[in-house]
């Protein structure tokens, strides 16, 4: 027999079948026998998926003018999410280091969700990480970040051999290079917004428990490109 103190320590949606007898133990709470949809996912920031991404996009423009305001870093907000965070988006965005999201966006402390891989692409791990900030803190807005001259998108542009598992990085991004061969422009911009888009398309049948997220209206799935050069996050999927 479980414990049940252990009971309280389940999220509002955990339920434990008991193995062999077969019963449901289940949390008290509102609605607790309703039937709940595959993703149930709850906006725990309060926030709209629009509205989320306006957020962002705002703190992105006072990083450009160089009105930054830097929220959520101060005493109050370190003692406040050492007790449970609740961003309000996920960005998948690239390993390198002049694209960090928190200084990008203007943001803090538990405000966004970060997963960076060189070249932002998708993964079996990528998966888990936004199916986990979708379903278990209900974030609603996820961002797939490219930017300019991106040096994995390069490698793969290339198409020399790379030492070691840097491979993995170059066959994840070539079939966006593939895309793009023979379009008018630069060669190397148009793989890295091909890649972000092929990985925003690659959502919809990667994971269902995100294409549900998106059906229901709790979660809106962007791409976006930084540039180096000004600063600025332009909305391209």
């Amino acid at each position: 027999m479980s414990d049940p103190k252990n009971i309280g320590r389940m999220s509002r949606r955990s339920v434990i079948w008991m193995a062999g007898a077969g019963t449901l133990i289940a949390t008290i709470a509102p609605g607790l026998f309703k039937t709940e949809p595959a993703y149930a996912g709850e906006a725990i920031s309060n926030i709209t998926p629009d509205a989320a991404l306006k957020k962002l996009m705002r703190g992105n423009q006072r990083y450009i003018d160089q009105k930054r305001t830097f929220p959520d870093q101060s005493r109050s907000r370190i003692s406040e999410v050492a007790k449970g965070q609740h961003p309000f988006a996920t960005i998948l965005a690239c390993s390198d280091s002049r694209v960090t999201p928190e200084i990008i966006f203007d943001q803090g402390l538990g405000d966004l969700f970060d997963i960076r891989v060189a070249g932002n692409f998708l993964d079996d791990g990528v998966l888990g990480n936004m199916e986990y900030a979708a379903l278990e803190l209900g974030v609603p807005l996820l961002v797939i970040l490219g930017h300019e001259r991106c040096g994995a998108v390069k490698a793969a542009l290339d198409g020399k051999p790379v030492p070691g598992h840097i491979g993995t990085l170059v066959t994840a991004i070539k079939p966006a290079v593939d895309a793009t061969k023979g379009q008018p422009g630069d060669a190397w911009d148009n793989a890295v917004r091909a890649n972000v888009k092929m990985n925003v398309n690659k959502l919809k049948s990667a994971s269902p428990i995100l294409a549900e997220a998106v059906k229901a209206g709790k979660l809106k799935v962007v791409g976006g490109r930084y540039d180096l050069d000004s600063g600025k996050v332009e909305i391209i999927a």
